[in-house]
Parts: structure tokens; sequence; C-alpha cells
């Protein structure tokens, strides 16, 4: 038996009256319908139980034979179908034969190499994408060389997201506009060694001596 293709990427899109296959590109992912190919069993099944639903009795019956008729015949109807199905789908892709995967001849075939574009790609096509990314990598380095915050002022922002007493948000300045107390401590130093003290510091980290002692 002749080996069966596109088995890895396709759609069954069968149904009770007939089949049909939706077989797709395995690089891109573009696809081709088959043509639906009608099921006599099927069809046969599907009239006996809309007449046994009206008339009921023996042709109910005889719908039931036909679904157990077209079970047992489902397996190869289906596979001439398939096989039917894939022999007008090759001819609606090419097969690389250095990767062995079925592509579509629009987008992902290089015919000037005979293989598909992931194998050989478009060298054009690549050159394009080359200078766009070469174009995006130049423009982070060019910004990189100019001062982006030239106007702003880190020493006056970095207190200020909060006014610490009354929580109201801020954009900055030296007095909260809702509560007007000062958005910045002013720094406390040690009576004793003039460092700096800590917010909430009881005693002078260098020489020990007591918060406003």
């Amino acid at each position: 038996m002749a080996m069966i293709q596109f088995t890895r990427n396709y759609t069954d899109r069968s149904n009770d009256s007939g089949f049909q296959f939706e077989f797709h590109c395995d690089k891109c992912g573009n696809g081709h319908m088959s043509t639906f190919i009608t099921n006599k069993v099927g069809l046969a099944a599907s009239f006996l139980r809309a007449a046994g639903s009206i008339f009921g009795g023996a042709v109910s019956r005889a719908a039931y034979a036909g679904d157990h008729v077209k079970d047992a015949l489902r397996g190869s109807a289906w596979d001439d179908a398939f096989s039917e199905a894939v022999t007008e789908a090759k001819t609606h892709f090419q097969h690389c034969t250095r990767c062995g995967k079925w592509v579509c001849p629009e987008a992902c075939w290089n015919e000037s190499r005979g293989l598909c574009e992931a194998c050989a790609p478009n060298m054009e096509e690549e050159a394009a994408h080359i200078q766009a990314r070469v174009s995006v990598e130049q423009a982070w380095d060019k910004a990189r060389k100019v001062d982006q915050v030239e106007g702003l002022d880190m020493k006056a922002q970095q207190a200020v997201v909060a006014c610490p007493h009354c929580r109201a948000r801020t954009k900055g300045g030296k007095f909260c506009a809702e509560c007007g107390k000062p958005l910045v401590a002013k720094a406390v130093h040690c009576t004793q060694c003039g460092t700096e003290l800590a917010a909430k510091a009881r005693f002078c980290a260098e020489c020990g001596t007591p918060r406003g002692g």
C-alpha cells in the first residue's frame, strides 16, 4: 500500500452526510479545504430516520439498521475519501525534500531554490527583515546617547508621591496642597557630633547622643 501523505497536519471536517478535510501548510498554517464527498450510506440512514419519525414501525427499524451499516462501512469509506482528498490537496502544496514539510506555494515556498523558505529563505525578504531589526537596534543606541530626562529634577522627586502627613497625592513642590505641611522633613543633626539622624532614630548612630540631647 502506498504511503499516505498529509497525515501530520490536517483537520477532519467530515459528518454523517459526507467527508471533507482541511489540509494546512506546515509552516504558516494556511489551508486548503477538500471537495465534499457525499456518504451515500449516511444519507440513506438520515432519510430513513426522517421517514421513521413520521411513519414509525418498520421504517424506524430500517433506520436503526441503516446506522449499523453506516458504522460498519465508515472505516473503508473514510479511508477512500481521505485518500482522494490527499490526492486533491497535493496539487495545492509543495513538498520540501530537505525537511519533509508540505508548504503553501504562495507564502512559504522558495521557487528558485526548490525548497521551503525555512530551509532556503528568500534573501530579499531576509534582507528587509534584517534592515528593520538593525534600524530598531540603532534607534535604541541613538536614544541612549540623548539625555531623555534633561529637565527632570531627581533631587526634588525623591521624596514625594504622597504627603507624609495626610497621604494626599502630590505632583511635587515643597508643601502639601491639601494640608500645607512640608513634604520633605527637615534634616535633624546630632547636637554632639553633627551627624544627620535617621527619621525615627532615638540616638545618634555615631556617638550615641540621645536625639535632642
